[in-house]
């Protein structure tokens, strides 16, 4: 039986996550045995430009952390060495960054992940991989707005055009 200090300690751990985990819109779950000191480092330091937060847990505190969650599904895959990137604000970036470093080294695997809430399965991780950046879909969605309206100013200007041509003549 642990002491009531450590006991202490450990569900504050809990309670912190389970903060976390709650004020994030997504997360991802990964194993990263096997994954060297310098190529950790470098995946570290790209997910943090990115604003996620990444670091190891313990199954069993992770376990707590979403017990009585919608994302107690996740349970079955806290096995072997966990790391979890938790992001606040971007639903893509941790899965982007996270299924690129897995596709380049083999020993690193995603094992679930979760969005808005919902426990999502590594396929859906893989998917949300390959989407464009915030930034990428804004600019679409912007150029698609403008699109029609330069279209009309483009034809307003050719009649304009014209009538100069016709009045000149």
């Amino acid at each position: 039986m642990p002491n009531a200090k450590v006991l202490e300690a450990k569900q504050a751990l809990v309670a912190e996550l389970s903060a976390k985990i709650a004020d994030s819109v997504a997360g991802v779950v990964v194993d990263y045995s096997g994954t060297t000191v310098a190529d950790d480092t470098v995946l570290r330091k790209e997910l943090r430009e990115a604003g996620i937060e990444y670091f190891v847990v313990k199954n069993t505190i992770l376990g707590r952390a979403i017990a009585g969650t919608d994302l107690e599904d996740m349970k079955s895959v806290l096995e072997g060495t966990t790391a979890l990137a938790i992001s606040k604000e971007d639903h893509v970036a941790a899965a982007r960054i996270l299924q690129k470093f897995a596709d380049a080294h083999d020993n690193f695997k995603i094992k679930a992940g979760y969005l808005d809430g919902k426990v999502v399965d590594v396929a859906t991780i893989e998917a949300l991989a390959k989407l464009p950046s915030k930034e990428v879909l804004l600019a679409t969605v912007l150029g698609a707005f403008q699109a029609p309206i330069a279209a009309f100013a483009r034809a307003v200007q050719a009649i304009v055009d014209k009538n100069g041509e016709a009045a000149a003549e």
